[in-house]
């Protein structure tokens, strides 16, 4: 069933648009910034803002392409949030990328003599808000940031945005795994997204 809230049903989407609605994807939140108007599709009735999912589609693409370009090993991504957590290192382990899930120990990305010292190249984030440690880090440093981003985050520091639900289970692992498939498209590791082997219950955590 296709949600009236979102009909993008002309649009050749990685996913079927149900796939999306039904992860809750496009579910924002009762706030907005002007940051994030040009990914609001409407505000419902209850107050809560609706992204559009067909621009979530094109920023998958468009981030997918960019980290696609740079050596997996060099690419970190981060999630203080418990429910991005799993699909964070599920996201790492599928591209080959270092993953920092749960608290980020300041310094990390700044501080030699930190034992986790890491020097990622580009970072990629789940919420700016609750990662906002990491991303002032890599901001001293230069590092482009790729960053999940809700209705009421703002984006400022952020080079790619990836409007989404970032805070719902199912949707940050609907987001975690699509990115995944089509980083590995992107590089030629998979021929088609079919055979890509995992599915978005893979990715997704377990109720707390």
């Amino acid at each position: 069933m296709v949600d009236e809230e979102n009909t993008t049903m002309n649009v050749d989407l990685l996913v079927a648009e149900d796939t999306y609605l039904t992860s809750g994807v496009h579910i924002g939140t009762q706030q907005k910034s002007a940051d994030m108007k040009d990914f609001i599709y409407k505000v419902r009735q209850d107050g809560l803002y609706v992204l559009d999912v067909k621009k979530t589609d094109e920023r998958i693409r468009a981030a997918a392409s960019f980290l696609a370009r740079y050596d997996p090993r060099r690419v970190l991504v981060v999630s203080a949030r418990q429910y991005g957590q799993k699909p964070a290192r599920e996201f790492s382990k599928a591209i080959g990328a270092p993953a920092f899930a749960g608290r980020f120990v300041p310094g990390t990305l700044t501080n030699p003599a930190n034992p986790g010292f890491i020097e990622p190249e580009v970072l990629v984030v789940t919420d700016p808000s609750a990662d906002k440690q990491a991303l002032n880090e890599a901001l001293n440093l230069g590092i482009p940031i790729v960053a999940m981003c809700d209705a009421n985050n703002e984006t400022r520091n952020v080079d790619l945005v990836i409007p989404t639900n970032n805070k719902g289970r199912r949707a940050l692992a609907c987001i975690y795994w699509l990115l995944s498939r089509e980083v590995l498209v992107a590089r030629g590791d998979l021929k088609d997204p079919a055979d890509f082997n995992m599915e978005i219950e893979d990715f997704e955590a377990k109720l707390v």
